[in-house]
């Protein structure tokens, strides 16, 4: 049995492939700061690498959680969106908020919600009971009745 290509021809390949791979770039938050003061920084780096230890291509802003505070270079941004950059969830939320277009290929993360383990415990998913009806006072027995 003979294949199309030679063992050379396909490492060749394979080796242009995993190349692709490893080019493909992320737009991401790199934490810093203090312990319990986070800051970020918004960089775009490879996508197979790990945040705190892969190569920065470009750093493109920084956030500052507990005052809202972000510097971004939209143009940047916009150049590396265009060119196949993948924004994570949380990146791309803030850069929805501050008016940058994201590309027609990104998909958003759907919104996570919450389940109840014991949903049918819950006070909302129990049978409404009615109110217990309120008996009619009983008549008062006559007053002679009542003294003796």
């Amino acid at each position: 049995m003979s294949l199309p290509f030679s063992f050379l021809e396909f490492y060749d390949i394979m080796a242009k492939v995993n190349n692709l791979r490893r080019n493909m770039l992320a737009i991401r938050m790199q934490r810093n700061g203090r312990s319990h003061y986070p800051t970020y920084r918004i960089v775009v780096q490879e996508s197979q690498r790990h945040p705190l230890s892969g190569r920065v291509v470009a750093e493109v802003g920084n956030y500052n959680p507990a005052t809202k505070a972000l510097t971004l270079d939209k143009e940047a941004v916009e150049k590396y969106l265009k060119n196949g950059a993948q924004p994570s969830s949380r990146v791309a939320f803030i850069l929805k908020k501050n008016g940058v277009k994201l590309p027609k290929w990104y998909k958003e993360a759907p919104k996570k919600t919450k389940v109840a383990k014991h949903a049918d415990k819950l006070r909302k998913n129990q049978p409404k009971e009615e109110p217990a009806e309120v008996a009619a006072p009983a008549e008062e027995a006559p007053k002679e009745e009542a003294q003796e």
